[in-house]
This record gives structure tokens, C-alpha cells and sequence, in this order.
């Protein structure tokens, strides 16, 4: 087993000189050749299509213990470093019936109407969360874009899947590892908000940020999709 993970090692050395190149998408390209290769022997992952078990990135776990003063302890972070945005509506802190922390944040914050792109005032907010999820390393982060009803199905749920990709990608420029991210757009189907008349709600439009904490002997559960994020 020892000469098995120092060969995959040595792979995924070359693999990585590969990626480094002027590819401006090498750093999500880091991330699969470590996810795909490195995971091979040292862990597992889910698949992001299909939510089944496939290789992936090692990842320190918790004690079952643990977990609840580790998530307290994070959000209580999040918090402190997020007040003045979370004073200004832009986005809400809020724990999950299993213990995983959502940031929820609003796209007309990070995003200009029908761009994927993130606006430049929105990267200090961002850095801030990179910040803390770098720090709490014990976790999966899955980036979760949605949309209102504005244009088709097929639109929105691309929009959303690169608004996702977007915010994932700065995330990692910020210094988490990609592997312990999963990105997922989710279009119109989760509202926050419903109207009998199909009104197209702002809060609709958002990127969800879910934080999974990883457990001892529950691994694979913190690269399980996050359930239903609508209201």
C-alpha cells in the first residue's frame, strides 16, 4: 500500500506540472487531477452527477463528538467576520436540521443581471469566506446556484450551474483546496420565496454555500448533495 500511494503521489506531480499552465481554469483542473487520481487510493467522494460513491480527496474527519462545537465554533467565525453583510441583507448565516452551516447570498450582490461573472465589490465578501473555510479545514463545501423564473428551464440552470463555477473558482484562487469543494447549479427549482402568480422574486436569485462537516465513519455523507435549499 506504501508504494501504492507513493506512485499515485508521483502522478499526480506530473499530472499538476501539466495543469500549470496559462489555462486559466488549471486551478479547477488541480482539483479534479487530485480528487480523480490522488482519491483513487486515499479517499473517497461522491459523484456530482449522480450523488454515488466514486474516489476523491483525503480530508481530515471529525470525532462524532466533535462535530457540534466545530460547526458552533465556524459559524460563530462566519458571523464575526460577516456582520456588516448580514446588516446590509446581503446575505444570511444559517445552520441545517443535520449541523451544516449555509451562507446564503443574494446574486444581485456578486453577479450583474444574466452574468456569471463576479462583480469586483463582491470579492472582498468572498475572501472573507475563504478565509474561514481555509481555516476550518474539516469540511466539504458545496456551491449551490439558483435562479427565479426569469427565461427557460435550460437557461436558468445553466446560469446557475456558472454562477456556481464562478464563485467556486474564487474560492480556490483564494486558497481552498478544490478538492474539498462540489459546484452544482440548480436553476429555478428551490425558491426561497413562492408567488401563486409566478412572480419572478429577487431572493430567488442567490448562491448557497453549504458547509459539511466531515465525520469519522460518515465520510461519504459530507459529499452527499445538500437537501432541498428552497423555502
Amino acid at each position: 500500500m506504501k508504494h501504492l500511494r507513493m506512485a499515485v503521489l508521483a502522478t499526480v506531480t506530473v499530472m499538476l506540472a501539466a495543469c500549470a499552465t496559462d489555462d486559466p481554469n488549471r486551478r479547477a483542473k488541480t482539483g479534479a487531477v487530485i480528487g480523480g487520481v490522488a482519491g483513487a487510493v486515499l479517499g473517497n467522494n461522491v459523484s456530482h452527477a449522480t450523488g454515488a460513491p466514486i474516489v476523491g480527496a483525503v480530508i481530515g474527519a471529525l470525532a462524532g463528538g466533535a462535530v457540534g462545537n466545530y460547526m458552533d465554533r465556524q459559524k460563530a467565525e462566519l458571523n464575526r467576520q460577516l456582520a456588516e453583510e448580514q446588516r446590509n441583507n446581503e446575505l444570511q448565516i444559517t445552520q441545517l436540521s443535520d449541523g451544516s452551516l449555509k451562507v446564503g447570498i443574494a446574486s444581485d450582490v456578486s453577479f450583474d443581471l444574466n452574468s456569471a461573472q463576479l462583480r469586483p465589490e463582491a470579492l472582498d465578501t468572498y475572501a472573507k469566506i475563504g478565509s474561514i473555510l481555509k481555516s476550518y479545514d474539516k469540511t466539504v463545501i458545496h456551491v449551490v446556484g439558483h435562479t427565479d423564473t426569469t427565461g427557460s428551464d435550460e437557461y436558468n440552470l445553466r446560469l446557475s450551474a456558472s454562477r456556481a463555477a464562478s464563485v467556486a473558482s474564487y474560492l480556490a484562487s483564494q486558497g481552498v483546496p478544490s478538492q474539498r469543494m462540489r459546484q452544482e447549479g440548480r436553476g429555478e427549482r428551490e425558491p426561497l420565496v413562492r408567488t401563486g402568480d409566478n412572480v419572478n422574486e429577487p431572493r430567488n436569485r442567490r448562491v448557497d454555500i453549504v458547509i459539511k462537516p466531515v465525520v469519522e465513519g460518515q465520510e461519504q455523507q459530507a459529499w452527499a448533495p445538500p437537501p432541498y435549499l428552497g423555502g
